[in-house]
């Protein structure tokens, strides 16, 4: 029988007066937007975003374009290795929750929207780099991503997880710059005509590994396709307001992040390659450090690597042996 991990929940609110745990990585977008002399004016305008976007898509009943406004809780994850007390935070998620002011309710949002890992980090800015230093026109190691693909599907099977959340989480990301994708004619409602690939990422392959398949939307209104992984349906297991929710508040994020792409000045057309050199663009008002996030996720890494890897590498490669996870037996394209 596989060990057991001990995983432990905490939620912080992202507002206008939140600042970061010191366990959260601080290439984060959230994280990276409330640090420095306009952190207070950037927070307020990224909620003020959210709550626009959010608007603009629930239009139905809401002649004023007023009626709901995002509340945005930032979820993490410290997981105990050895059962001893010591910790270490092993992933962050967003979690929203929808306020309707015209019913004075409050409604479950989506959980997941951004994703945030050191293991991932790891991964990605030691691992793999080393592995191409070394070998440069080889693909990636066959285990790449595999632990931390387990350790994701143990946190969703968790009882903590399980006692916080009763869906499971949908992850929406930023198109990949290194392929092209395609319009089809499907059309949803609330997630907007959908493109597809020939070729999955390295993103998407790593997603995978957690157990998540991906599927590409433009919203209306949007730039640009948008990536959304999840685990079960996308288009049945969520309502039309969770899915607003995780739109707006991602979208949000990548046109502070990612102007190029998702505050373009024309919409992705129907073959459409994402760029970060195109320059017909508009920047919001608000201040992010893009640079400094590329820098840091190597220093990040190793962090990782010293602090998680390196002290648990005997337990956790004993574990993730035994471990056995449901995963496709094939990589298919959702229906």
């Amino acid at each position: 029988m596989s060990k057991e991990f001990s995983c432990a929940i905490k939620r912080i609110r992202f507002d206008e007066n939140y600042h970061p745990a010191d366990s959260t990585r601080l290439t984060t977008n959230f994280a990276n937007l409330a640090r420095g002399e306009h952190r207070q004016e950037n927070l307020r305008k990224t909620l003020t975003m959210i709550n626009n976007r959010f608007n603009a898509l629930a239009h139905w009943d809401n002649p004023t374009a007023d009626r709901y406004s995002v509340e945005v809780d930032i979820i993490s994850v410290d997981m105990d290795v050895e059962g001893n007390g010591d910790t270490f935070p092993i992933i962050e998620m967003l979690k929203t929750t929808i306020v309707d002011h015209k019913e004075n309710t409050r409604i479950d949002g989506m959980i997941g929207n951004s994703f945030s890992s050191y293991v991932r980090d790891y991964d990605f800015s030691v691992v793999l780099l080393d592995h191409f230093d070394k070998n440069p026109s080889s693909p990636p190691p066959v285990d790449f991503g595999d632990l931390h693909g387990k350790l994701f599907q143990y946190l969703l099977n968790s009882a903590a997880y399980q006692a916080n959340f009763n869906k499971q989480p949908v992850i929406c990301l930023s198109v990949s710059t290194s392929k092209t994708y395609q319009r089809t004619t499907n059309q949803h409602p609330v997630l907007g005509v959908e493109y597809k690939q020939d070729d999955y990422s390295l993103t998407d392959d790593y997603f995978h590994k957690m157990g998540l398949t991906v599927r590409y939307f433009m919203p209306a209104g949007s730039a640009a396709p948008l990536a959304f992984y999840f685990a079960g349906n996308l288009l049945s297991d969520y309502t039309d307001l969770e899915l607003i929710s995780a739109i707006s508040t991602m979208e949000t994020f990548q046109k502070i992040y990612r102007p190029e792409i998702y505050n373009a000045n024309s919409t992705a057309g129907q073959v459409y390659q994402p760029s970060l050199k195109y320059q017909d663009y508009s920047l919001t008002q608000i201040v992010y450090d893009r640079a400094e996030r590329s820098q840091m996720a190597v220093t990040q890494g190793k962090f990782t690597e010293e602090q998680f890897i390196q002290p648990y590498q005997d337990i956790l490669e004993e574990w993730a042996a035994s471990y056995d996870v449901q995963k496709p037996a094939t990589k298919k394209r959702a229906a």
